[in-house]
């Protein structure tokens, strides 16, 4: 087996990985070093720093071709090149992405529960994420920077829980020397929070997917059936092919696909 890393994960910003029994709060590049070490006890699993760009399906399996110029050929292919989130287009969100702006609360909510938090969306997307937030904190702002309002009835709705609302656009973000972040607006006026989290627009990784045919849903991912296959020979798992994006989730959907894998090999080498 040959694994293929282009060395560009999703959560290369996170400090801590979380949701992952045993591995807790574990930095996500440590837990990638730990698997590379426990794989290394294998001589059938080897790596290679580099990037598929391209895979043509054959009648026995496929055409791999590298970002080097490298052609293999692969009996299975199991794309795994998950999926890139877009950030919002505001000043200073770069540089606090990963330690006070976060895009998913079941990550990194526990670790700011109880804080000030803002959520950053507009009309019913902001809406809901905002009611979301308050099983992590009772203290949420929505922020929908200009944009649409929520309705009525839903601002009605936000007000009984306790969440405000800041219309205005937003100029930039900032941290606080005590860990703490202010949301600028444009208006001069700031807004001190722990965290702002916001529901990002996300594309597949890899144009991998797309290239061989998988079908690519309204949200972004894969289209996959049992055991994450989406044909004869091609499997999907991770991000690229489900909502709920989590490590420890990709890790099970990893398994399904290795014991379809090992099923339809050992029925090939019987006679």
């Amino acid at each position: 087996m040959l694994v293929c890393d282009a060395g560009r994960p999703r959560n290369a910003v996170s400090r801590a990985l979380h949701g992952f029994l045993s591995r807790d709060g574990i930095n996500p590049m440590q837990l990638r070093h730990l698997a590379r070490e426990e794989l290394n006890r294998y001589p059938t699993v080897s790596f290679r720093e580099s990037e598929i760009t391209d895979a043509v399906e054959t009648a026995d399996g496929f055409d791999v071709h590298l970002v080097d110029g490298v052609r293999l050929q692969a009996g299975y292919l199991v794309v795994a090149t998950g999926v890139v989130d877009k950030l919002p287009e505001i000043d200073g969100i770069h540089e606090l992405y990963g330690s006070n702006v976060f895009h998913c609360p079941y990550c990194d909510g526990w670790e700011v529960h109880g804080e000030p938090l803002a959520v950053y969306g507009d009309g019913t997307t902001g809406f809901e994420y905002a009611l979301e937030l308050t099983g992590w904190s009772k203290n949420v702002i929505l922020c929908t920077d200009g944009g649409v309002l929520p309705s009525p009835v839903q601002l009605e709705q936000l007000g009984r829980n306790g969440i405000s609302i800041r219309p205005e656009p937003i100029q930039r973000l900032e941290r606080e020397k005590d860990g703490m972040m202010i949301i600028w607006f444009r208006n001069g006026s700031g807004l001190m929070r722990r965290a702002l989290f916001f529901n990002p627009q996300q594309y597949q990784a890899s144009p991998l997917a797309a290239k061989l045919g998988c079908t690519i849903t309204e949200g972004g991912v894969v289209k996959v059936g049992k055991f994450q296959q989406t044909g004869s020979r091609l499997f999907v798992i991770g991000d690229a092919a489900r909502s709920v994006q989590l490590a420890i989730v990709a890790a099970a959907e990893g398994a399904e696909a290795a014991f379809a894998i090992n099923t339809s090999l050992q029925k090939e080498s019987i006679c």
